[in-house]
């Protein structure tokens, strides 16, 4: 019996999260945006360092310098488009989800200039983007579609996934040219064939789980945080495995934005604890480390490889985050 138990138990380590969790010699050092009520919602970080993000509430792209600090704002062309979702693409351009009109928009580094491009009708409120072989791909939650749009011809082509009120939400690059997509509104992952358009479904095993972003590791394992439940979890496509972890902050610590940094390990937000989780893939052990202003949810994060720090859009505070971890 007493065997059976400790059986039993050992099984249950990782759902429950026991594997101690400390504070993290890291720091996020926080950058105040000067535009009053500045409103963060994604960051992204470009190959030459510079930080770009949304404004969500003010309808502005912003420019972070990390070198000199210089904060530079560009309204969008259509005022309070509602900027959300942002990504470099390869050749330095800038481009986001205008989620309150139903467009994209690029923005040209060099001059400044916007170009905003119509969607079509069913894409209402686009909300990630995503670049992959030149083409800009992303999600459309409240209408519950996906789509992709052709920088050179302007076409655009969205597909509904086959849950209704899926909500789809977080969309990444795998390493094997799928798309795999957060289906927030359900306990279901999707992955997109890149080529046809076509979604398959993945059922995670927990009914109450919704998981919201997610990140493909160079494995093709991915990772996602689980809204809902307050887990990070994992699921590997070619063994069909589910894993999952309690997050440090317990089961209402809403995992939010998540990433793969430089060094391996995972890093992911607790929306409902101001920290940021760093979680070792190889050991299984958590570190936390505390946004210093309270009130900042981070609802996506970009990574830096080449300079080794990962940025964060600090929502509610009207600041960046950075993490240098090195």
């Amino acid at each position: 019996m007493l065997s059976q138990y400790i059986r039993n138990l050992t099984k249950l380590v990782p759902a429950l999260g026991l594997i101690a969790a400390g504070a993290s010699p890291l720091v996020v050092i926080e950058y105040q945006l000067p535009r009053s009520g500045a409103f963060p919602h994604d960051p992204a970080v470009g190959g030459d360092g510079i930080v770009w993000y949304t404004d969500q509430q003010n309808s502005f792209i912003g420019r972070l310098d990390p070198a000199t600090g210089k904060i530079t704002d560009y309204p969008t062309p259509t005022p309070a488009s509602g900027p959300h979702g942002i990504v470099v693409a390869p050749d330095g351009s800038v481009w986001y989800t205008a989620q309150r009109i139903g467009k994209l928009g690029r923005l040209d580094p060099k001059t400044g200039h916007i170009e905003e491009y119509s969607l079509p009708a069913a894409a209402r409120d686009p909300h990630t983007p995503l670049i992959r072989k030149g083409i800009v791909w992303f999600t459309v939650q409240q209408s519950n579609v996906y789509g992709r749009f052709d920088p050179r011809t302007h076409d655009a082509r969205v597909w509904t996934v086959p849950t209704g009120r899926a909500l789809p939400y977080g969309m990444v690059n795998a390493p094997d040219g799928s798309i795999w997509v957060a289906l927030f509104g359900t306990n279901k992952l999707g992955r997109i064939d890149a080529e046809s358009g076509a979604l398959r479904e993945i059922n995670l095993p927990q009914s109450g789980a919704r998981p919201r972003r997610l990140v493909v590791d160079e494995s093709g394992v991915v990772w996602y945080s689980d809204f809902a439940r307050g887990y990070l979890g994992s699921y590997n496509p070619r063994t069909g495995a589910f894993k999952e972890w309690l997050s440090p902050g317990g089961a209402s610590s809403a995992p939010y934005g998540i990433a793969i940094a430089p060094d391996g390990r995972i890093f992911y937000d607790e929306a409902r604890s101001g920290s940021i989780v760093a979680f070792d893939r190889k050991s299984g052990q958590v570190e936390t480390i505390k946004i210093p202003t309270p009130g900042s949810i981070v609802r996506n994060i970009s990574v830096d490889s080449t300079r080794s720090r990962i940025w964060l859009a600090l929502s509610g505070t009207s600041r960046l985050g950075k993490i240098e971890l090195k």
